[in-house]
């Protein structure tokens, strides 16, 4: 029987043994490695590339939602359980567009946790609680993002505060894209991009690129899916 291959990333040791244990004594699965940060994380998921990657979302440095972004672009073949301690909403359609194959509360049983990297490895998807396709899972996404259109935004149009400069380094910072990688798309340079996120987060009342990116899904502002075409 072919087993699962898994790495088990967390910050905090105690949870991370716990983990890597309990999958351990199952007979379908193997714990190929552990790790307690994001560079060391892409660093063993670049060299044993298994078959699912047990991620919390918050790391120290790189966090799990910008490893399973790294993991998507590079198009490594490791797939990501997203787990976090703090479950909503608006981080689980992140994830989702990140592109993680599942997410869920730290929390859970470990036999549902078992249950998950099966289905998983399967190809199989896991949000709120379901066993979704890949198309069930942009239906779930579209459902969710209409959702929180809904409850936040004003009626009509949402009014929009930033330049339409701003909002294009909006949809990239959506889509988990770094300052440099903007920067060559939109074709300005690296300090711009920093000055115009500064702006983002300053108009928004918020302090980092997550709540910038929860704020601007929250009021429907970024949709899905959406093209920016790099400058000639």
């Amino acid at each position: 029987m072919k087993k699962i291959t898994l790495l088990i990333v967390d910050d905090h040791p105690l949870f991370r043994q716990g983990v890597a244990d309990s999958l351990s004594l199952e007979s379908d699965m193997k714990v190929l490695g552990q790790a307690s940060n994001g560079d060391d994380a892409l660093d063993l998921i670049r060299s044993l590339k298994p078959a699912v990657a047990v991620l919390d979302v918050n790391l120290p440095g790189v966090n799990g939602q910008q490893i399973t972004r790294q993991i998507t672009q590079e198009k490594l073949p490791t797939r990501v359980v997203l787990m976090t301690g703090y479950d909503d909403i608006e981080q689980a359609i992140h994830a989702a567009l990140a592109g993680a194959a599942a997410y869920c509360s730290k929390d859970i049983q470990p036999k549902t946790l078992m249950g998950i990297i099966r289905d998983v490895a399967e190809e199989r998807y896991i949000f709120g609680g379901r066993v979704l396709t890949e198309r069930e899972l942009q239906v779930w996404v579209s459902e969710q993002m209409e959702g929180a259109r809904r409850s936040y935004s004003e009626p009509g149009s949402p009014f929009h505060p930033l330049s339409e400069r701003e909002m294009e380094v909006l949809e990239c910072v959506v889509k988990g894209m770094s300052n440099k990688e903007i920067a060559g798309l939109l074709g300005i340079s690296h300090q711009t991009v920093k000055n115009h996120v500064t702006a983002i987060l300053r108009k928004f009342g918020v302090e980092d690129r997550t709540q910038a990116v929860v704020y601007a899904l929250k009021h429907g502002w970024v949709p899905l899916n959406t093209d920016i075409k790099p400058q000639e």
